[in-house]
């Protein structure tokens, strides 16, 4: 725990200007980003006697190891910047709103030839139109199955809508009226976009045009007797105003405005958003956050909107928000709103009518929130507490290992050998400091050899980042051991690659301290999927580099027994103790992420194509010859001139394509393993995921190699 006055600018050091500042731990972390009007001012806060601070505000200053600060002109500037440091650094200290599901939205790809319809989630893409969020994905299929009645959008994937334009056959929604089926040219692609156009405006809540022409074509079609599209018209009326039922009115004056609620108590608060557009609830949204700090009303809707708007631009951001209570100061906040979506947006608290009587409830949808979280949260924080417990009981550790983590090896027969890294902190998954490796040291298949050179590529790493950020004790010098001559890996899902002992650090690893993503914090606990043989090597490998503060155990399947480094006996947990049920769960998650990554290797491998050798074709001519000719095969066929009508591709170029294709030998079809189809050049079988049915398959039957793979 650090004395903050080890570490308290000197006087007339903080400028009396708007700014941000972030306070860092030993590790160089940053794990607090506040912004203030007055920097001088709101810091002198922080550096006051520890007993007159908020418990939590306490337990950030003793955590902090150091403090610094930037410096802008005007208090929006620092609303801007604190939020773009917030997400770039993920501080552990400030108030993060968690999803409790990532919410979908119905999308429509206007960016395309031919726009889809479909469910989207995650980050939103430039050029596609999004309603929503909704709280299910079934409620958005409800309402596109309905609206297609009258709205025959494309729904199909590339996949099927290419398939279709090849056979000439539409698929089943074009049969049945509910596809206009672009993909065999019965509609143009400008009808076709008027027609996704339609299906925009009446999902934005202009209704009304649609209605009334739709029953003015019904009435002309009964004056003249066309009484089967009369009741085909009918009908669409009524899949129209069954939609409209789906969302009732709630605004009478057709309002644009987001609706904000905040349910708190001292330890946590929860946070409800109703989006209304058209005077209709078109999407709802919730979060919750810990408060780690002491932290007012006005100040958890501040985040909220930033959480909200940061990402979004134009009409996402409405005219009109309703909040519980206003930010302080307000006008910066005000400025920022109005700035993103290039007018004026109007931030204010609901006095009367019926937006007061929406806030309402609202207000009970979060404070419900909040006590379904508290519920679920107890139960879920004492299991978990007990667990890490008996896991620090029974491996004798001083403390309960707060961040366990996992490694496993995976192979097909020693070949495309991976091994996995996952983290579990506080007992959860900690997706985002997943890691995974490429076995290079040596060739073939040694469980024991990779273990030990995976457990050195990442604690080498980890002592490398310990060295450059000044942590050695004084007058103690790294071994030559110890010294960092190569490491990193991936971020998240992407791959590590690696030549030797040595990996290649991927993008996402930034040099500049305070990111999250990185090798630089130490795990209490390294947890090996093996027994005796691989703990030994991961316990030599932390040795060799002389780190002895780091507990390992390893975790056999066997018998589900705990194998502890220089021991005979293994340790034996109880069939029912929260412990053992938590490392397996580790144990568990390192398997399925090592033999992924091995899968999606192996797949990639099969997938492999002759252009793949051809020097000084890149991926972008590579795929525009595909695009141009279909498939390799008939590449493999075509004569150098009709090569080199292919946009970007010259004569020099076309010659060595075709003499790299003469050379290479057509490989073996792929298989489905689910349709047993065979998947031909001609085919243009698209490429799948490791866990795909449609993933290639090697020797063998599909028994024989689960058997064969580790």
């Amino acid at each position: 725990m650090a004395d903050p006055s080890s570490y308290r600018p000197r006087p007339g050091e903080i400028p009396d200007s708007p700014g941000v500042y972030r306070f860092r731990d030993e590790h160089r972390r940053v794990i607090y980003v506040g912004k203030a009007k007055s920097l001088r001012q709101r810091l002198a806060n922080y550096f006051q006697d520890l007993a007159n601070l908020h418990p939590r505000t306490r337990t950030m200053v003793t955590t902090a190891a150091s403090v610094e600060w930037t410096v802008v002109s005007t208090e929006v500037e620092a609303l801007q910047l604190e939020y773009s440091w917030i997400k770039e650094y993920d501080p552990r200290f400030n108030v993060k709103y968690r999803d409790d599901k990532s919410y979908p939205y119905l999308a429509v790809t206007m960016n395309e030839e031919f726009p889809r319809v479909q469910v989207m989630r995650g980050q939103k893409k430039k050029g596609v139109r999004y309603f929503g969020p909704y709280g299910h994905a079934w409620a958005i299929r409800d309402t596109v199955d309905l609206l297609l009645r009258v709205f025959p959008v494309r729904t199909c994937s590339a996949g099927v809508f290419k398939n279709a334009a090849r056979t000439g056959r539409p698929c089943l929604l074009g049969y049945i009226g509910k596809c206009s089926a672009p993909c065999v040219g019965r509609i143009d692609p400008d009808d076709h976009w008027d027609l996704a156009d339609e299906f925009c405006d009446f999902m934005a809540g202009r209704t009304g045009t649609y209605l009334r022409r739709l029953e003015r074509q019904m009435a002309e079609a009964a004056e003249d007797m066309e009484y089967e599209r009369a009741a085909r018209l009918r009908d669409d009326i009524g899949a129209l105003k069954k939609a409209m039922e789906k969302s009732a009115v709630v605004l009478a004056d057709a309002t644009d405005a987001d609706l904000i609620a905040v349910a708190e108590d001292e330890l946590e608060a929860a946070v409800q958003i109703f989006h209304v557009r058209g005077g209709r609830v078109r999407g709802q949204r919730g979060w919750v956050t810990d408060k780690v700090e002491e932290i007012t009303t006005g100040a958890l809707v501040e985040h909220a909107l930033q959480q909200l708007y940061g990402e979004e631009r134009g009409d996402a951001v409405p005219k009109e928000v309703l909040v519980p209570a206003l930010p302080d100061p307000v006008d910066p906040v005000q400025e920022w709103l109005t700035e993103r979506r290039g007018s004026g947006v109007s931030l204010r608290i609901p006095q009367r009518g019926d937006k007061k009587a929406l806030m309402e409830t609202v207000q009970r949808n979060a404070q419900q929130a909040l006590v379904l979280h508290k519920t679920r949260r107890a139960s879920d924080l004492t299991t978990r507490s007990r667990a890490l417990e008996e896991i620090a009981e029974a491996l004798g550790l001083d403390s309960a290992p707060l961040r366990i983590e996992c490694y496993d090896i995976s192979h097909l027969q020693g070949d495309d050998v991976v091994a996995s890294m996952v983290v579990f902190e506080d007992g959860l998954a900690r997706k985002s400091e997943y890691r995974r490796f490429q076995i290079k040291g040596f060739a073939g298949q040694d469980d024991v050899r990779s273990m030990h050179e995976v457990i050195t590529r990442r604690f080498r790493r980890y002592l490398a980042e310990k060295e450059k950020t000044g942590e050695w004790a004084e007058g103690e010098e790294p071994t030559d051991g110890d010294r960092h001559t190569g490491g990193g890996a991936a971020a998240g899902d992407g791959p590590a690659l690696a030549d030797g002992p040595a990996l290649i650090e991927a993008p996402a690893l930034k040099d500049d301290d305070g990111r999250p993503k990185r090798f630089a914090y130490p795990p209490q606990l390294v947890v090996v999927d093996g027994g005796q043989p691989q703990v030994a090597a991961a316990q030599r490998a932390l040795d060799e580099l002389g780190i002895d503060d780091i507990a390992v155990c390893g975790l056999a399947k066997r018998l589900e027994e705990v194998w502890l480094p220089g021991e005979d006996d293994p340790v034996v947990l109880p069939r029912t103790s929260e412990g053992l049920y938590l490392l397996q769960r580790v144990r568990d998650e390192a398997h399925r992420f090592a033999i992924t990554y091995q899968r999606a290797k192996r797949a990639k491998r099969f997938r492999s194509s002759p252009l793949d050798d051809v020097p000084g074709l890149g991926e972008t001519r590579k795929q525009a010859l595909i695009k141009h000719f279909g498939s390799v095969k008939k590449l493999r066929s075509a004569t150098i001139d009709q090569i080199c009508e292919v946009p970007g591709i010259g004569r020099k170029t076309a010659e060595t394509v075709a003499v790299a294709l003469a050379r290479a030998t057509p490989a073996a079809p792929a298989v489905n393993t689910a349709t047993g189809e065979i998947m031909d050049d001609d085919d243009g079988a698209p490429e799948t995921t490791a866990d795909a049915p449609g993933e290639p398959v090697s020797a063998g039957t599909p028994d024989e190699r689960r058997g064969q793979e580790r």
